[in-house]
């Protein structure tokens, strides 16, 4: 008989999920359901819940496709979500409920994409190292570049010199309400041209979530005598800001804009925040890295941060059994 029950997420839990995101040592507001749901057409969410004779213990925000479960794929991060007392001993009972109940359910895998380390009120390792007890194939591995903003902001030279350039030609940050311009203007028309792509958020479904996350959500514009340059849309969790979309015009190396921008948010909006997250520069499931953006990065003073991701076979629940001696 399992110790835990294992149950799909319903509208009916979403007072108590969002009371246990909030609680948890390793979730931002990216796991509380008014951010999960706002794309839900798009993902059959699976969401799972898991629960002991005292209540919830842990959720795993997540969707289906076929005979996969997927940390949510909805989301840039996500696995298992934890009380911040929860025991390791614990997390290995939990997984192996999950799995098993999944392995009955007719489920063949479950991918997990990890919350980086950096977004986690503690230590939070658990689940990685069940993952290496049920034997989980590293899929893709993602580089994170990130500064500790407790230490001291070295930037390199050509971040100096853009910073001066900034300066120099007056430029102006001023943080928006409104997304269509930054949208309508600088960031679609540049993902078009460069990748042939289009923001992972429409202008509508940002503006929608800045509605609801309206201190978590924000956008940072640049201007020269009232002409937009570049900007960039800021994820604001407890511990870290994270750039989530960084753009600029043509002009940005002449006049410096995103150097200018950047050093402002370093060194005065967020330099009470632990973290800045520049996110990943891969490409290609992680195969690929682009070295100019990479570098532009590192130039702030930013350090490599992974962010894995792994394939489980469900039917692995049985590895759990015998571990705990």
């Amino acid at each position: 008989m399992q110790l835990y029950q294992i149950r799909k997420y319903t509208s009916a839990d979403y007072t108590t999920w969002n009371d246990f995101i909030s609680q948890a040592k390793n979730a931002t507001f990216l796991f509380h359901r008014d951010f999960m749901d706002y794309h839900q057409e798009r993902f059959e969410d699976y969401s799972l819940i898991v629960e002991d004779e005292k209540g919830w213990v842990a959720v795993l925000p997540a969707n289906k496709v076929g005979v996969e479960l997927h940390s949510h794929q909805g989301l840039t991060y996500g696995g298992l979500v934890l009380q911040p007392n929860f025991k390791i001993e614990k997390a290995l009972l939990v997984v192996k409920s999950i799995l098993q109940t999944l392995y009955v359910s007719g489920f063949k895998t479950l991918i997990i994409k990890e919350l980086p380390p950096i977004y986690c009120s503690f230590f939070s390792d658990e689940l990685k190292y069940v993952l290496f007890l049920v034997e989980a194939n590293l899929v893709r591995r993602d580089t994170l570049a990130v500064i500790d903003l407790k230490q001291p902001l070295l930037l390199s030279k050509d971040r100096k010199e853009g910073v001066k350039r900034g300066v120099k030609n007056q430029l102006i940050v001023q943080e928006e309400t409104d997304f269509s311009s930054f949208w309508n203007s600088i960031l679609i028309p540049n993902l078009k041209e460069k990748h042939d792509v289009k923001p992972v958020h429409s202008l509508t479904e940002i503006t929608l979530l800045k509605e609801r996350f309206p201190k978590q959500i924000r956008q940072f514009n640049v201007y020269k005598n009232d002409q937009l340059l570049g900007g960039t849309t800021i994820f604001e969790s407890q511990k870290v800001a994270h750039s989530q979309y960084i753009s600029a015009s043509d002009s940005k190396n002449e006049l410096g804009t995103l150097d200018f921008l950047h050093h402002h948010l370093l060194t005065t909006i967020f330099k009470e925040k632990q973290y800045f997250d520049f996110g990943i520069s891969n490409e290609a499931q992680g195969k690929k890295l682009n070295a100019g953006l990479s570098y532009w990065k590192e130039s702030f003073g930013a350090h490599c941060v992974t962010q894995d991701f792994y394939e489980v076979n469900v039917a692995h629940f049985t590895k759990l059994e015998g571990v705990l001696v």
